[in-house]
């Protein structure tokens, strides 16, 4: 008998339970991984190639539901992107400023990423009018962060809750270049305003607290932007105008995605994995430390770099986990991957105290919420606080019923959390992890076969 039998079921609304029993012998993870390409920098290079000057090919994008609502935003207004899959997509951009006048509402689905960003590039085109909305989750989610810094350059956007939510509208306009000091860390708002930056006369900067992932940087210099990066006081600055060239882009796997299987790897006794082709750019390996935190048994192998971005095979063995602190400056290095840094807390000897992650309370879901709740239900000891969580570990979970709130790393997250549970797990809406992952569940179960 399999150690672990995973089945799907799908209900009539199209929603999916995934169904992990752990009733059957012991499991241990082995083989190599391969996860889907980085989404960070899949969406930067759609973006970036439908604004180009020529074409721009694009190797490993990741196939998830946000990547596509980026490339569909903007075939609607004027680029030719041809049908996207992992090994080639070409893209022939229409040039910086020539975004068309959509006929229609743009549509961001569920992609943060996407409708952050793109409002830079559009309050920068002048006389051209956009509206853009997104699922119900996206129009829950705080938008004022990047709205406000836009205004301040003298962009044109009106939404509901005095521009805070979406649906938003936007009057494209001449933009006037200016110093923003952010007073949070995030990569959605410091690439919002170099985007938009790109069509505007003089030096655009941005300040962040501490270092957020630097995609946007590192990409924007290989499309010819000119940009200057003060390391010192987390600032970076571009100079526009701009002028953009279409390039050749090869997009690692996502350490996001990676980061289910490493702790998987760590928390299934007996388990020896290998995970393929991941980026480890310095700015979005946090995980990697915190785990090592932990007493992780993680090496790096294959260490190389691939169109600008440092790449390794990532092994994982199982051992045992220590609870530590985990806040401070690396938070934003790691913002995405707490929910699964959780499951690793559950399990390891001692406290995890996770703090400075208000920020996820404003995710797909409130993740801080969630996960407390969910993995209480399963007999862990997760103890909310403001602006994380305090996880007493050592509990043995029970398999039960709990719920993604179509949020797709809840539901990865959950699933982690299954293998190293006894009994049943039935996790409600598992579809969700296709916003990110569309293979998540068919590796999951070839891993534990």
């Amino acid at each position: 008998m399999s150690p672990s039998v995973i089945t799907v079921e799908t209900k009539e609304n199209f929603s999916q339970n995934l169904v992990i029993d752990q009733t059957a012998s012991k499991l241990s993870l082995q083989g190599r991984i391969r996860v889907p390409g980085d989404k960070s920098i899949s969406h930067r290079a759609l973006m970036l190639g439908a604004i180009a000057q020529g074409h721009t090919q694009i190797q490993g994008l990741l196939l998830g539901e946000d990547p596509c609502s980026t490339a569909s935003c903007f075939q609607a207004m004027g680029a030719e992107i041809s049908p996207l899959d992992a090994e080639l997509v070409q893209v022939k951009g229409i040039g910086l400023g020539n975004l068309q006048e959509p006929v229609d509402v743009l549509n961001a689905g569920n992609s943060g990423t996407t409708i952050r960003l793109m409002l830079g590039l559009l309050a920068s085109h002048p006389g051209r009018f956009f509206t853009i909305t997104g699922d119900s989750s996206l129009r829950s989610r705080p938008m004022s962060r990047v709205v406000k810094p836009l205004q301040q350059m003298g962009a044109e956007i009106w939404g509901r809750k005095d521009s805070s939510l979406a649906p938003l509208a936007v009057q494209g306009q001449n933009l006037k270049p200016i110093h923003y000091h952010s007073p949070i860390a995030s990569a959605q708002v410091k690439s919002c305003i170099l985007l938009a930056g790109l069509m505007t006369e003089g030096k655009t900067t941005v300040t962040e607290p501490a270092l957020s992932r630097d995609h946007s940087e590192r990409m924007l210099k290989a499309f010819g932007a000119k940009l200057d990066i003060d390391a010192e006081t987390n600032s970076v600055t571009i100079n526009g105008p701009a002028q953009l060239i279409g390039q050749t882009v090869i997009v690692p796997g996502d350490i996001s995605s990676a980061a289910f299987w490493l702790v998987a790897g760590a928390i299934v006794p007996g388990s020896d994995l290998v995970i393929e082709n991941i980026g480890v750019n310095p700015t979005r390996t946090g995980i990697l430390e915190a785990l090592a935190m932990m007493g992780a048994d993680i090496e790096r192998e294959n260490e190389r770099e691939v169109a600008g971005e440092p790449v390794a095979d990532l092994r994982v063995r199982s051992c045992r986990l220590q609870g530590c602190t985990i806040a401070g400056e690396i938070i934003p290095r790691l913002i995405d991957e707490i929910p699964i840094l959780a499951v690793a807390a559950v399990f390891a000897e001692g406290t995890t105290v996770i703090k400075d992650a208000a920020e996820l309370r404003v995710k797909e879901s409130d993740r801080i919420a969630v996960m407390a709740r969910q993995l209480n239900k399963m007999g862990a000891q997760v103890t909310e606080l403001p602006d994380g969580m305090e996880i007493t570990g050592g509990t043995s979970l029970i398999g039960t019923d709990v719920d993604s709130y179509t949020d797709h790393r809840i539901a990865m997250s959950l699933a982690i959390a299954a293998l190293n549970a006894t009994g049943i797990t039935n996790i409600h809406r598992a579809e969700a992890a296709a916003v990110s992952y569309p293979n998540f569940i068919p590796t999951l179960q070839q891993i534990c076969s």
